[in-house]
């Protein structure tokens, strides 16, 4: 059973999305909307609890969210997967549950 999580707040002002990160499982996918896209970009702490999970886990990201806060996706750490609107549908459509970190 495969979870989609999703994480809106910024990980430099809460510890959400390192809460998420330990609980997520092989098979899940972290979807990052809002001020979470802010824990994509590379070059950060972040960036290596992200390495570490070893691609286990897909870590993706609303593209329309890193356009309205200026995120150029050159700025992504590897491996990040960037949806839309449609692809977060589609996210919700393939996992057997969804799961919202506030």
């Amino acid at each position: 059973m495969a979870t989609l999580h999703t994480v809106n707040k910024s990980p430099f002002a809460t510890q959400t999305l390192l809460s998420c990160l330990g609980h997520a499982k092989a098979g899940d996918t972290v979807l990052l909307i809002e001020d979470g896209v802010y824990g994509a970009a590379g070059g950060t702490g972040l960036a290596d609890a992200v390495a570490g999970l070893g691609g286990a886990v897909t870590l993706a990201v609303m593209a329309p969210d890193l356009r309205a806060r200026g995120i150029d996706e050159g700025r992504l750490m590897d491996g990040v997967k960037t949806v839309d609107y449609a692809g977060f549908v589609e996210l919700a459509a393939s996992h057997d549950r969804t799961q919202a970190w506030l």
